[in-house]
């Protein structure tokens, strides 16, 4: 009799998960079981970085059956006070190495960071954009690249990888004693610059190359494969990036995003609906043995209300189809 892979036990399989807010509502929680995800991510202020807060989150999640798998700080986790080195950086790497213990009393192992300053949270255009009706993120380089520098002058990119050197040599030690690992996003878009600060982020040889810088186990990657198909072939094949990172155990996260085109111009899109077959991407998580998550990312909204919600589901759908379809190819019945 047929088994749905997301029936079985999850050990050897990828966890599918969904964020939820600080003050999750026990009808989110309900839904994410009745959807059968597995685990929930979390962006936290910065007064709820505390292991009492945390645990407390984690027990709550866990009585829906679901895991707490990673939990995050934008205040700290994308820090422009640590990126651009300002007089404040060394009290902000303190304050994530505070962090970090917390996590790791509370038992999240998990963790995200990107080395973008973005004040605004994302570089969007302005000219509209819609995938089936639905508005979407929309990104054209002539308009971002004409923006004015963010911080009053250029960092070089010599000068941010020495930014990101100093950051992770400080905070990987910690990391490592609070049994926490680090998971670092591209930048988005992966421009060469974007306000004046060189992206860091934006291809395969930039992952190697903080890699070797970092030198530790505990410095993986947040795979954005949106954040790929955007760089197109200047960030690197994406499956084959997979099977690289994947195989070397660096892959903690995976974002699944489908977009229109590559750079210098998109928007995104639903998954079925991109210039990326997903099927494929999904495939390559599977060959490589991947056993973390793989989560929505900038879900399209849906439905006259636009309810959050609806596009969930049509996403969470999609994704368990996927895996059911890469698991039989695979591994075979």
């Amino acid at each position: 009799m047929y088994q749905s892979v997301f029936a079985r036990p999850a050990a050897g399989r990828v966890k599918l998960s969904m964020r939820i807010d600080h003050d999750v509502s026990d009808a989110t929680l309900l839904l994410g079981k009745q959807l059968g995800v597995d685990c929930c991510y979390v962006w936290v202020k910065p007064e709820q970085t505390t292991a009492d807060f945390l645990t407390r989150l984690r027990s709550r999640v866990e009585e829906y059956g679901l895991e707490l798998y990673n939990a995050g700080n934008m205040d700290l986790g994308k820090c422009a006070d640590i990126i651009l080195a300002t007089e404040r950086r060394d009290e902000r790497i303190e304050a994530f190495n505070r962090f970090l213990r917390e996590l790791g009393k509370a038992g999240v192992g998990v963790t995200t960071f990107t080395f973008e300053q973005v004040p605004t949270g994302t570089w969007n255009s302005p000219q509209p954009a819609t995938t089936r009706g639905t508005p979407t993120r929309h990104v054209a380089m002539d308009d971002v690249a004409a923006r004015p520098h963010t911080h009053g002058r250029r960092y070089s990119e010599d000068e941010i990888w020495d930014n990101f050197a100093y950051f992770v040599r400080r905070v990987l030690p910690v990391a490592e004693e609070a049994g926490v690992r680090l998971s670092l996003h591209p930048n988005d878009p992966p421009a060469d610059e974007l306000g004046g600060v060189a992206c860091l982020v934006k291809s395969i040889d930039s992952y190697r190359r903080a890699f070797e810088i970092g030198g530790s186990p505990n410095l993986g990657m947040e795979f954005c494969t949106g954040c790929w198909l955007e760089g197109g072939t200047g960030f690197g094949d994406v499956v084959e990036g997979i099977g690289e990172f994947g195989s070397a155990g660096r892959i903690n996260i995976i974002h699944f995003r489908n977009i229109n085109a590559p750079l210098p111009e998109f928007h995104e899109t639903f998954l079925d609906n991109g210039y990326m077959n997903m099927y494929e991407i999904a495939k390559a998580i599977v060959g490589v043995g991947y056993t973390g998550t793989v989560t929505l990312d900038h879900i399209p909204k849906m439905g006259a209300t636009g309810d959050d919600t609806v596009g969930l589901a049509y996403g969470i759908g999609y994704l368990k189809a996927l895996f059911e379809r890469a698991y039989a190819e695979v591994e075979g019945p």
